[in-house]
C-alpha cells in the first residue's frame, strides 16, 4: 500500500505554480467549462468581504474570466456576513430558502448540499469563508488539474496550517505551531488504519476542494462537519484513486476553534467513518464535555452530527431543472 500512495503522491500532487492562469484560461474556454465557486458562511463578517473582493478581482475580470459564478450560502448569520459578500459582489443566498420544502438542518455539509441547486457550472469549487490574507491561487489551483486532465474528478488543497501568528522558523520553514489538530488526532489516523489508500492526502478535512458536478450529483451529504472526510471516501469507492488529486496552495490562516469545538468535530468525523464501515445497529450517540462554573465542573452533552443528505441526483427538483 506504501508503494501505491507513493505512486499517487508522484502521479496526482501538484502545487497551484503549475499551471499558469494562462493555461487554465485556454483549457476552460477550448472545452467550453464553467466555473461555479461557492462559499458557504455562518457569521464570516470579518473575512467574508475580502476573499469575494479578491475572486472576482482576479478571475471574473475580462482579462482573466476563470469564474462565471460566485455565490455565498449564509446559513443563519446574526451578523453583517450577507451584507459584506454582497457588497463586495458575490451573489448571497440564504440557507433557508433552497429546497424550502425540505426543513434545513444545521452544519456546513447542509449548505454545500443545497449550494448544487443555486449553482450551474460543471465544476464547483468551495472555499470557506473565515481564511485569512486570502490568495486567488486558492482557486485557479484547485481547478486547475479538474482543467487540464480530464481524468481527475476531485481535488483537495493541501497548505500549511500555523496555529498562531508566530514567524516560520527560516531552516525548517514551520511554525511554532501547527493547525489541523483534528486531522492529526482523528482524521489521519482514521484514513491510515481504514482507507490507506487515502494516506496520501496532507489536508483531508480542508475547506477548500473542486470537483466535477457529474461527481458531487452522486455523493451523500453528511450535513455537519464530517462533510469533507466523507465526500473524500466516497469519491475515492465512487471513481477511483486516480480520480483524486491534491494541489499545494502556500499557507491557511484562518480563525481556529477551541478545545470543546475541536472535540466536537472530532465526534462527528469518527461519526462519519463508522458509518461508511458499518451500516449496521448503530444508537444515535452524544458527547459530553465539561466547563467549570462556580468552582464545579458542569457536564454539557451536544448531539454528534449523523445526519446525511442523499446524493443530489435522486432530489426530484434537481432533476428538473433546465440544462445549465
Amino acid at each position: 500500500m506504501l508503494q501505491e500512495v507513493e505512486r499517487w503522491l508522484a502521479a496526482r500532487s501538484w502545487t497551484a505554480a503549475d499551471r499558469p492562469l494562462e493555461r487554465l484560461l485556454a483549457a476552460k474556454a477550448a472545452r467550453g467549462t464553467t466555473v461555479s465557486v461557492v462559499l458557504p458562511a455562518l457569521d464570516e463578517e470579518a473575512t467574508v468581504g475580502a476573499i469575494v473582493a479578491a475572486i472576482r478581482r482576479d478571475l471574473m475580470g475580462q482579462a482573466a474570466p476563470l469564474v462565471d459564478e460566485l455565490v455565498v450560502i449564509d446559513s443563519g448569520s446574526t451578523d453583517g456576513t450577507a451584507k459584506a459578500a454582497a457588497a463586495a459582489g458575490a451573489r448571497v443566498v440564504h440557507r433557508d430558502d433552497i429546497l424550502p420544502r425540505v426543513p434545513p438542518l444545521p452544519g456546513k455539509g447542509e449548505v454545500l448540499w443545497r449550494s448544487l441547486l443555486v449553482t450551474r457550472g460543471d465544476l464547483v469549487c468551495f472555499v470557506d469563508a473565515d481564511l485569512i490574507d486570502f490568495d486567488s491561487s486558492f482557486v485557479s489551483g484547485i481547478l486547475g488539474p479538474l482543467l487540464t486532465e480530464p481524468d481527475v474528478d476531485f481535488v483537495k488543497a493541501t497548505y500549511d496550517r500555523p496555529l498562531g501568528t508566530e514567524p516560520a522558523d527560516p531552516a525548517t520553514g514551520r511554525t511554532a505551531g501547527q493547525g489541523g489538530r483534528v486531522t492529526e488526532l482523528m482524521a489521519r489516523p482514521l484514513l491510515n488504519l481504514h482507507w490507506p489508500q487515502l494516506a496520501g492526502f496532507v489536508q483531508p478535512l480542508g475547506g477548500e476542494y473542486a470537483a466535477r458536478r457529474t461527481l458531487l450529483e452522486r455523493l451523500p451529504f453528511p450535513v455537519g462537519y464530517g462533510v469533507e472526510l466523507g465526500l473524500l471516501i466516497d469519491a475515492l469507492h465512487t471513481v477511483g484513486l486516480d480520480a483524486l488529486a491534491q494541489v499545494d496552495v502556500g499557507v491557511r490562516k484562518h480563525r481556529h476553534q477551541d478545545g470543546q469545538a475541536l472535540g466536537r468535530m472530532a465526534a462527528s468525523i469518527y461519526r462519519t467513518a463508522q458509518l461508511r464501515l458499518s451500516r449496521g445497529h448503530l444508537i444515535r450517540p452524544s458527547l459530553t464535555q465539561f466547563e467549570r462554573e462556580n468552582g464545579a465542573f458542569v457536564p454539557r452533552t451536544h448531539p454528534v452530527d449523523t445526519e446525511e443528505r442523499p446524493p443530489m441526483c435522486e432530489i426530484q427538483e434537481y432533476r428538473a431543472r433546465p440544462a445549465a
